[in-house]
């Protein structure tokens, strides 16, 4: 759940590392659609039966849509300004796609907050450090620094 912070209580978040989210399970039929959606059909993503006799031993989620998969981690973990009234996603600063993620796998996000910085009056902008975790895995299946802006009143 996102947690609100006031504006005067900003310096006490950089640094703040956020609960990790819930664990989220990747499917083959939501790899499929995402194969879909970007035209990216490679085999390693939709055919189960080819995949299975590369070292990944069957399907791996698109890189890509694990990183897109932020979005929704970042519901749970967010912090908002007091007054906000709209959030965009300005891009990476760095993305790294660390180890393959297995359909059937779980994944979830752990973030950290690296700076909030007042650009503008009632504009901030935040840069946090995300890395999502692989149950059961010895390393990060992404690991990227996400800028965003926050608008408050």
């Amino acid at each position: 759940m996102p947690q609100i912070i006031k504006k005067s209580e900003i310096a006490q978040y950089i640094g703040h590392v956020c609960e990790p989210t819930d664990w989220f399970e990747v499917t083959q039929d939501q790899v499929n659609e995402f194969a879909e959606c970007t035209l990216d059909r490679q085999f390693i993503h939709v055919d189960p039966e080819a995949a299975a006799k590369t070292p990944f031993g069957g399907t791996i989620a698109h890189g890509f849509l694990t990183l897109s998969m932020l979005s929704y981690f970042s519901e749970s973990y967010n912090l908002l300004i007091e007054g906000i009234y709209m959030g965009v996603n300005k891009g990476f600063d760095k993305v790294r796609f660390v180890a393959p993620v297995r359909v059937g796998s779980k994944i979830r996000c752990h973030a950290t907050v690296v700076e909030i910085n007042e650009k503008r009056p009632g504009q901030f902008d935040f840069k946090v450090e995300v890395s999502v975790e692989i149950e059961g895995g010895d390393k990060p299946a992404l690991v990227a620094e996400w800028l965003s802006v926050q608008m408050a009143n």
